[in-house]
């Protein structure tokens, strides 16, 4: 039997798959990736001491029939952040709001975002980082107090208003927790860092995007995409995606290491997970500075990128991985960075020339 068109469940936007809305806001509006995403913290692959730990905040909010406390992921770029934030509403049972910093411009807009939670929602702000300082500070009492304090009017009519809000869940996102004011980091509870997936980890995730999108992946093959994902879920996805494509053209029903390898191979992804970006940046050391040390605004002009993509895109996983030291006089390539693009070491190339334990601002 249909519902009649009054009923509170049907009109209700907010609920979707139980209790859960997903509005603006969100890492990629890729409808292959979101079917990707699991649903559930049991379906979460990796990060297994924050999923465990995350899990016993949720069950202890929800026996005491509160608001979980607020929480902040941050951590690289791909990790699943966005994802998290979701699978928190969805155990939870509660409802889901997502924006992003940028976006919440003025006051208003956050008021009217905080105005419209249910008791226990969760609020999710992507890069929140990059929130309004004006902004910020209407939230700090939204967070510890649940109230909004504005004002409204300008000059001698202005007057202050305090505005009750249902206790709800603040849920941040950054990949550059460094640039959150310590009175914002300090109010999120529950700060969570992700880190860098291992290969059988992320092997385990191509495998389980394989099945969902029906397709007949072999094991070495999910390995071969997995130890050239650069340690991210997002970009095994990608690759995962694009590999199907290539098999599907060259009429390749089964994936297998090889088929794989020629695919990754053809999309400029070495072994080592380095795309044509990382070898650049990594030749470019090696070519014009001796391989270091010289400062990321260098880097920056010589490779015609912004700052913040060579520190939160390109640098974290070859630091990760070895390739590269970040040190007070700048980015020095590690040894392995020469092997990998094989060339020997300068003669004049040594560790005391890195100075590890010199003062002082990189240029």
């Amino acid at each position: 039997m249909s519902k009649p068109a009054n009923d509170p469940a049907t009109n209700d936007s907010r609920v979707v798959d139980g209790a859960f809305d997903v509005s603006s806001g969100g890492e990629d509006s890729d409808s292959s990736e979101v079917s990707l995403r699991p649903q559930a913290l049991d379906e979460f692959i990796g990060q297994n001491l924050l999923r465990d730990n995350l899990r016993v905040f949720i069950k202890a909010a929800r026996d005491r029939t509160e608001a979980l406390d607020h929480v902040l992921f941050h951590g690289p770029p791909g990790l699943g952040k966005t994802t998290l934030a979701q699978i928190v509403a969805r155990e939870a049972k509660v409802g889901f709001r997502a924006t992003s910093g940028p976006v919440v411009a003025k006051a208003g807009d956050l008021a009217a975002l905080l105005t419209n939670l249910q008791p226990l929602d969760v609020l999710f702000i992507d890069e929140i980082h990059r929130l309004n300082p004006a902004v910020e500070e209407i939230l700090y009492p939204a967070m510890e107090d649940f109230q909004l304090d504005l004002i409204i009017g300008e000059g001698p009519a202005a007057r202050s208003v305090r505005i009750d809000l249902p206790p709800f869940t603040l849920i941040g996102a950054t990949t550059r927790s460094g640039l959150i004011t310590n009175p914002l980091r300090e109010r999120f509870g529950i700060p969570l860092r992700l880190a860098f997936y291992e290969v059988a980890e992320l092997k385990e995730i191509v495998l389980r995007g394989g099945n969902i999108l029906n397709m007949d992946l072999g094991e070495d093959g999910a390995e071969e995409i997995a130890r050239r994902s650069r340690g991210t879920p997002r970009v095994a996805a990608r690759l995962l995606r694009r590999v199907r494509d290539f098999a599907a053209v060259a009429g390749t029903a089964h994936i297998n290491a090889a088929v794989a390898d020629k695919a990754l191979t053809r999309l400029e992804v070495d072994g080592s997970g380095l795309d044509s970006m990382d070898r650049r940046y990594l030749r470019c050391i090696a070519d014009h500075y001796g391989g270091g040390p010289v400062g990321v605004e260098a880097m920056a002009a010589a490779l015609s990128e912004q700052r913040d993509v060579i520190e939160d895109v390109i640098e974290p996983y070859l630091i990760q991985q070895g390739f590269l030291r970040r040190t007070p006089r700048g980015r020095s390539l590690g040894d392995l960075a020469f092997h990998h693009l094989g060339l020997t070491l300068p003669p004049d190339f040594n560790e005391d020339q890195l100075d590890l334990g010199v003062d002082g601002e990189e240029t």
